[in-house]
């Protein structure tokens, strides 16, 4: 049978065993008002009475003074009438005795609060679980895609700004494949002199390959300047390094117009260096 909440209008498909015949209070999965149902037997008697009288007052014909009143049969007593067991659903049964009549039984409680019905569950009343005419959330949030955009921005703006400022102290490493300047740009005020007259390649009698270079280093400013590490570099005949040093010059700081002289030898180049280059040393 189907019933419909009063409130709400919300209709439900029920078995009518979950009824029965005298009818139960139920309860409104979506607004949790409570009525009670009358069950399918009792609305089909009453419009099945509707429609009998309407009939009889059609049908019968008017009453004359000659006719005699019409008898009704006595209404029988509530005693002699047995009233089905609750859910059964029987009619038509042969009346018993009032003496044979069971006791009338009792309607059944009213649902408890938190209950609903499901007719899934085999037409009973359960608190386990929603019911599945509830309106329920979404399982998953939808996602906000701006907001997640957002964020990936501004985690990448970070990771950028802090890769450069660690680059620009640092410097890159040396596992980076990127071309870098062999020596580092002119030092302000300050003049490289090494001729390559300067320069001595030769083998030593021991058969030790000897290079030496000799050269200065002059302040042409009006203000002392800071003097870096002097870089020497050997190449083959190919322009490839072969081999390279580190000097220091014998003064850091040089007044306007000084200058210093450095001589540097070393042993043990390789034989394959062909030429000098000497330049201040990249940081």
């Amino acid at each position: 049978m189907i019933i419909a909440c009063p409130a709400c209008a919300t209709r439900y498909a029920v078995p009518d065993s979950a009824i029965g015949v005298d009818g139960r209070t139920v309860r409104c999965a979506k607004c949790r008002h409570s009525w009670f149902q009358e069950g399918p037997e009792a609305a089909l008697a009453e419009a099945g009475a509707a429609s009998d009288e309407a009939a009889s007052a059609t049908a019968a014909p008017p009453a004359t003074a000659d006719m005699a009143p019409r008898q009704e049969p006595p209404s029988p007593r509530a005693a002699d009438i047995a009233e089905p067991a609750a859910g059964t659903g029987t009619r038509g049964r042969d009346k018993p005795s009032a003496s044979e009549a069971p006791a009338p039984e009792r309607d059944p409680p009213p649902p408890s609060p938190g209950k609903y019905y499901d007719d899934t569950a085999g037409g009973h009343f359960s608190d386990e679980g929603p019911s599945r005419f509830d309106f329920a959330p979404p399982f998953r949030p939808r996602r906000n895609w701006a907001k997640i955009g957002m964020m990936g921005a501004v985690v990448f703006a970070v990771i950028t700004l802090s890769l450069a400022a660690l680059v620009a102290w640092a410097g890159l490493p040396d596992w980076v494949p990127v071309a870098r300047p062999t020596f580092a740009q002119a030092q302000q005020d300050l003049v490289l002199d090494f001729p390559a007259k300067r320069q001595d390649r030769r083998t030593l009698p021991n058969g030790t390959e000897y290079f030496g270079a000799s050269g200065t280093v002059t302040n042409i400013g009006g203000e002392s300047r800071y003097v870096p590490t002097i870089l020497i570099v050997l190449r083959d005949a190919r322009d490839r390094i072969v081999y390279s040093w580190e000097v220091v010059p014998p003064k850091r700081e040089l007044a306007p117009g000084e200058a210093v002289t450095i001589n540097e030898a070393v042993t043990d180049v390789p034989k394959a260096a062909k030429s000098a280059e000497i330049g201040w040393k990249p940081n």
